[in-house]
This record gives C-alpha cells, structure tokens and sequence, in this order.
C-alpha cells in the first residue's frame, strides 16, 4: 500500500523534473524555483527543515537532487511512521542532516532499505535520481510497479479520501478554516503601469476549449458544501418542502436552497436511533460515480443530521416497470447492466449496499434512460476495514485482514446479488418469485425464500429466452458461495451478446398494485426477520435429555 503511495508521488517528481522545478511541498508550490543559473542550481535557504537536503542546509548550491533526498525522507516517514532527521530544536536537525549517520529500522524489506540508502547519498552527484528519474524506476522496490497504467490513471488506489467535491476543506485544521479571510492588497500602481504589459498579448484557446467554460447560473451553481461542523444552519440554507419518504429513523423530504432556488432532497437522520457516519462517508468517497446518489451537503444540529442529495424525479425503478404493460429483455438488460456495474464498482471499492431493493433505485428525471438510474440510501451499507480501522480494498485485503471478515464480506456481496436478482426477476415475469401478493405473511414469505423454490416456467416465463433463465439461477441460487458475482453476472452470454435479444414485449395483466405490494412486503420480511429463535431451558433440550436418561441407566448398572 505505501508502495503505490510512493511510485504516486514519484510520478509527480517526474513530471516536474522536464519542467525544471524544485519541489518543496508537493501540494504547495509556494517555495518552488526554476533553475535561473547556467550551473542550473539554486541558493535559496527555504524549506520546512526535516525534510531538506544537506546541500540546502549548507546553502552551497542544490539542484534537482535536493528534491530526491525530500522524497527519501516522506519515504521513510510513510515505511517507518518517524523522521530520519529530527532534533531538540532547528539547529540540531540541521546538524543532523549534515553529520548524523542513518538509523535503518531492520523491518524494512530489503529492497527498501537499498533504495532509501542510495536516497540518502549526502553528495548530490552520487545520490540516486541525479541522473533522471528513471534511475529510480529502475528500482528493484518499484519492480512490480506498471508505469504507464499509473500514468493513464489505471492504478487503483488503495485509500480514497471522503471528500464531498474538490472544494472541501472540511479536513483542514479550523484553526485555519475559522480564520475570517483578509484582503492583502498590492502597492499602489505607479503613473506609468499601464505600460507594463504594452505590446504584450497570450490567448490559451487550446484550455477554453477543453474545459469549455459556460457562464454561471442558477441551473449549474451548486449548494456552498458545509460538511462536519460548518457553523450554518440547515434552515438557514435551505427551505423544507413536503415529504418523499419516511422509514423507522429517518424522513426523506423535498427541500429548495434559498440562494439558488434549485430543488434538492434532504433526509433527515435521527441520530439516537442510528449513527448516519458510515452512510455519509460511503456517500463522500464514491458518490462521484454516475449510477450513484450524489451528496451535496451535511448538516448536524445534535440531534438530526440532515443529508443533502440530489433530488430523484423520475422515481422508483419498480413504479417505471409497472406503469409499462409489458417490458423486453433487451429492456431488462439495459436496466441489469447499469445497477449490476455500480455494485461491481462498489464491491471493488470493498463496499457492501446490503439493502438493495426496487424503492432505493431511482430514477434521476422522467427520460426513463437507463444512464439516470441512482442507487440510493446507503443507510445499511457497509465499508470493509481492518483492525486499526483503515479502508481495505480487495486489492490490499489478503495480508491486513481476518479471514472470518473477508468471509461476512463475501456474504454481503452475494446477498447484493440476490436482491438484484430478485429485481431482474421481477422485470422480467411481473411478478415476485417468493410473494403473490401483498398479504402474503412475513413466515410465509421467509419459507418460500429458505425453500429456495421459484418458478421459471408458465406464464410469461414461457416467451423468456434460455440464457436469461440461467442467468436468474445463478444469481438467486440458495448457496451464497455458489451465487454468480457481479463479474460474473456482467460476463454471462445474455449480458455480452444483449444485442440478440428479442425485442419481443411479452403481455402483462395489469395487476401492478398487487406486484408493488407483494415486493414491499418480501422486503419488509427480509428486513424485519420475523422468526426469532425461542429460548427454553437447558434441560429441554435433546442433548440433556439423553446425558440424563444415559445418566440413569448408568446408575442402575
């Protein structure tokens, strides 16, 4: 993992050594120089002194070099969670720098502690990147690294940040964030300033045309993002409209940002009957994805907390399937594709829905495309950690986790697959495999399900292709080990050759309250899980009955 952290920041190196800058800070570039020399060095002494160079701290002259023994250092601090130079105070980490002999942590690879030795090369001309870059991408740390999938962005990272927009600032120190900004402005021009720029001219159309700016309006202004702590209100940012939705602890309501006049959805989370963190921190890091809700704005008053989202109007997906009288397969397949892709995401990213039902997939307006599907309420879901609390991918799991909790993992990725399997069949038949209608009883409907009995014959079933009947096998199948997966389910025939599909609408009888309500009501029992086990006395049980009747009969011996 600090390995992929590594070659990232290496890969900025590498960017700014054709430019000829030095690098300070990899974010702030406020102590950068370009070469200005014909010895290509720099003399400035700048810099936070941890992390620089002996050359910088002599003030002899640096050049590109004095950043590669900055990045030993950030490589050091990331392997070992320590400074390889720190002192008492400025001046004995100075000397350090210059004079202290390195103290090499035994726990480090091999291949690590090579590559921080030749980084930490106190002559420049010897130090490794003296030459380029590529000396050290040559690296044997870096050997399993693919550099052109790094720098077309194919790289996976292992930890994505929670962050709402790039405009965030939500994780800086409030120290900084509460501070009222103050205008620093410039010294007064002089008569002739109008002449600085005389004859000067530069027009960068090659950016205007890729960003393709637009003017700002209402319609493309998006809410000011005051997440965790902004000392605004939401009633004094936002208008409360009717309701949408209301569950066990939570109501979903239409709201209108006052400044923009745009509509939103809120839904307001009571936070005695449920910790919302989880479901806003899922929402922050993977709500940027096209298929998924995205979040605008957090609100915490101490008792509710109020999550702003974009607001949903072409409804439900089940709704948009009833209020057709018929539905294709290459209809079914479209809708399939979409929802089935955003859960594959999701699972990669070591997220779990774990409650994936028709009223948390909808549609974003009334075009009815499949691209405006929204998997929505993440209020069940689940992120995969490790024991110290991280973020753990699939890509980063095997070493850093217990296998019973890669296990649960494996178990909430096929029941997410179960329940869209449910949804397909109900696209497909018109009806619910395990509930005719909506007073069907919660036991009854969790014994159909334990039965694992469903019917893919008669009725409209009988103009259904072949492939589409397996794929439904595959994904509702009773043992979860043996359940398709989303890889599998996007590689099955019926989804890679869609464009066979007959178009064929089959008839539907028009029973779309009764459908609706035998869905709601399989879900409702899922949910609720009416079957609680009944406790009794330890000596009720079989197994005491037969030690005590073994008991007396060895007595009577």
């Amino acid at each position: 993992m600090k390995t992929l952290y590594l070659y990232e920041i290496l890969a900025a190196f590498h960017y700014l050594s054709h430019k000829r800058a030095f690098l300070r800070v990899i974010i702030d570039f406020g102590l950068s120089k370009e070469s200005v020399d014909q010895e290509k060095k720099a003399y400035s002494f700048c810099g936070t002194v941890e992390y620089m160079a002996p050359e910088v701290v002599n003030r002899r002259g640096h050049s590109q070099s004095a950043d590669w023994w900055s990045y030993g250092v950030l490589m050091f601090e990331m392997l070992t969670g320590t400074l390889p130079f720190q002192g008492k105070d400025r001046n004995e980490t100075m000397n350090m720098i210059l004079k202290a002999k390195l103290g090499m942590p035994q726990f480090l690879s091999a291949e690590a502690q090579s590559l921080l030795r030749m980084l930490f090369k106190r002559n420049p001309a010897n130090r490794l990147g003296s030459e380029g870059v590529e000396e050290i991408k040559r690296h044997l740390f870096f050997a399993n690294v693919d550099w052109n999938r790094l720098y077309r962005r194919e790289v996976q990272p292992p930890f994505k940040p929670a962050s709402g927009k790039p405009d965030d600032t939500f994780c800086f120190d409030p120290e900084f964030t509460a501070k009222t900004p103050k205008d620093s402005p410039g010294l007064p021009a002089s008569a002739n300033a109008h002449q600085l720029f005389k004859g000067f001219s530069f027009v960068a159309t090659s950016i205007a045309e890729e960003y393709k700016i637009t003017p700002v309006t209402s319609a493309n202004v998006l809410p000011i993002v005051q997440i965790n702590g902004n000392a605004a209100q939401f009633a004094e940012v936002y208008e409360l409209k009717e309701d949408i939705g209301v569950g066990s602890y939570s109501v979903c309501k239409r709201c209108i940002h006052t400044a923009t006049n745009m509509e939103f959805a809120v839904k307001i989370i009571d936070k005695s009957k449920r910790d919302p963190s989880e479901e806003i921190e899922i929402l922050m890091r993977y709500g940027q994805h096209p298929n998924i809700i995205t979040l605008k704005d957090v609100y915490d008053d101490g008792r509710y907390v109020y999550v702003v989202t974009d607001l949903m109007k072409g409804g439900e997906l089940l709704d948009r399937i009833l209020k057709k009288k018929c539905f294709s397969e290459q209809e079914a397949s479209d809708v399939l594709i979409v929802i089935t892709k955003t859960i594959d995401y999701l699972h990669c990213q070591g997220v779990v829905h774990r409650d994936l039902k028709p009223s948390n997939i909808l549609y974003m307006d009334e075009s009815a495309n499949a691209d405006s599907i929204r998997i929505c309420d993440f209020g069940f879901a689940k992120q995969l950690r490790g024991e110290n609390g991280l973020l753990l991918t699939p890509c980063y799991t095997a070493n850093f986790v217990a296998p019973e909790v890669l296990m649960q993992q494996g178990y909430d990725a096929a029941c997410d697959i179960w329940s869209l399997g449910v949804i397909f069949y109900t696209m497909l038949a018109g009806y619910t495999p395990f509930a005719n209608g909506p007073n069907d009883t919660p036991e009854e409907i969790l014994l159909h399900i334990g039965n694992g009995k469903f019917s893919l014959s008669g009725g409209n079933w009988d103009n259904i292709s072949d492939g589409a009947k397996d794929l439904l096998s595959h994904m509702l199948h009773m043992d979860p080990h043996q359940r398709y997966t989303t890889e599998q389910v996007l590689k099955h025939s019926w989804i890679t050759h869609r464009d066979q599909l007959l178009n064929d609408q089959p008839n539907r009888n028009d029973m779309s309250h009764v459908i609706k309500g035998a869905v709601v009501t399989a879900y409702s029992a899922l949910t609720h899980k009416t079957f609680q086990p009944v406790l009794e006395p330890v000596a009720a049980s079989n197994l005491a009955q037969r030690r005590s009747m073994k008991k007396r009969t060895s007595t009577g011996l």
